[in-house]
């Protein structure tokens, strides 16, 4: 029995997407991989809201995520952490010999304006990373109010983690002014993992050619001009079966319409969190509450592990915790391919295990 998966990642992926993973072998260096890898970025470009370049690389989000603090730090960048992923950004820059800061907010709290503010004011620093949606505490930053603040900063490049909301949040990538939005494709795109995607803006481009030391797979310039100068082919041998899917999916997005993929995301969230909020509590600032997942307190101290092994004997799955918060909390993804159905489904489950009613 297959198991359908309410975790942070992979998720669920329809049988025709995976059925487009076999489509035949081509040459990577071929007019149709050209069509192909063009079309993809067109249409990532309406999912994504930018006229910016795309980008994709046989990776995962992180690869990206390492490719634009290394690509993009002449000067000293400033990582913001709502919890383990915008401390991995950190962990990155620090591998790399990045000259870099984090500024940690609390588990469950944004990174604020005001924060942003504060150390930019410094002057120190010519990139910012912000994890939009963290999948260990549930945290969707206010991404819109930290526009205003980086906004006053033009030399400033800003990037932004948005692996886990993008196709299931609305982000407005070029009105906010991000100038590196990096995703993958196992989440809200509700495609396997295997590829890393990000946009970057004119501003990030040049000041890739102040970076000596970029590395070479993940280095954003090298991208970018190879697909320049070869017509939207890669300096590197591509997945093309996971683009096959990728094709396919963006245009069964598109044909949902944007903003009835939000406001599914969005339903499904309220659903999660009034459940969570009635049988045990909701982890995150209720202000800043992710629309992809929802991370909930464990407040009866049940063992996660073995609602999990209930769970997943009637085929289905959620999440623990993460790292500090492991057993502490638990998480149900509502994001990508699944419905109101699977949530209620799921919940109703969850409740006849623990004998909640």
């Amino acid at each position: 029995m297959a198991t359908k998966l309410f975790i942070p990642g992979p998720t669920e992926v329809l049988p025709e997407i995976l059925a487009a993973l076999s489509g035949p072998m081509m040459g990577h260096r071929s007019k149709k991989a050209s069509e192909l890898q063009r079309r993809i970025s067109d249409n990532l470009r309406q999912v994504l809201y930018t006229e910016n370049e795309i980008l994709l690389s046989t990776s995962s989000g992180s690869g990206l995520m390492e490719g634009a603090v290394r690509s993009c730090t002449a000067k000293r960048a400033a990582v913001f952490s709502v919890g383990a992923f915008g401390k991995k950004w950190f962990q990155m820059a620090q591998a790399n010999g990045i000259p870099s800061d984090m500024f940690a907010s609390e588990h469950g709290q944004p990174t604020t304006p005001e924060m942003v503010e504060q150390a930019l004011s410094t002057g120190k620093y010519d990139v910012v990373t912000v994890t939009h949606n963290e999948t260990s505490s549930g945290i969707q930053n206010p991404v819109e109010e930290i526009a205003e603040v980086i906004k006053k900063y033009p030399d400033v490049v800003w990037c932004v983690d948005a692996v886990s909301s993008a196709a299931g949040s609305k982000i407005e990538t070029d009105k906010l002014g991000i100038d590196v939005l990096i995703t993958s494709t196992q989440k809200a795109l509700a495609l396997p993992p295997g590829m890393a995607i990000c946009t970057i803006s004119p501003k990030a481009y040049e000041r890739t050619a102040q970076v000596p030391n970029r590395g070479m797979y993940l280095d954003l310039r090298t991208l970018y001009d190879f697909i320049q100068k070869k017509d939207y082919q890669y300096s590197s041998t591509p997945c093309l079966s996971i683009m096959y899917a990728m094709d396919l999916q963006l245009q069964r997005i598109l044909q949902e319409g944007l903003e009835n993929r939000f406001a599914r995301h969005e339903e499904m969230a309220a659903f999660i969190r009034a459940w969570a909020a009635e049988y045990f509590a909701v982890f995150a600032n209720p202000n800043h509450l992710s629309k992809t997942l929802t991370v909930i307190s464990n407040t009866r101290n049940i063992s996660v592990a073995d609602l999990n092994k209930e769970l997943i004997e009637r085929g289905m799955q959620i999440g623990n915790g993460y790292g500090d918060l492991k057993d502490k909390t638990f998480r149900i993804a509502h994001m990508g391919e699944l419905t109101m159905e699977d949530m209620k489904e799921v919940t109703s489950n969850i409740e006849d295990i623990l004998k909640l009613k």
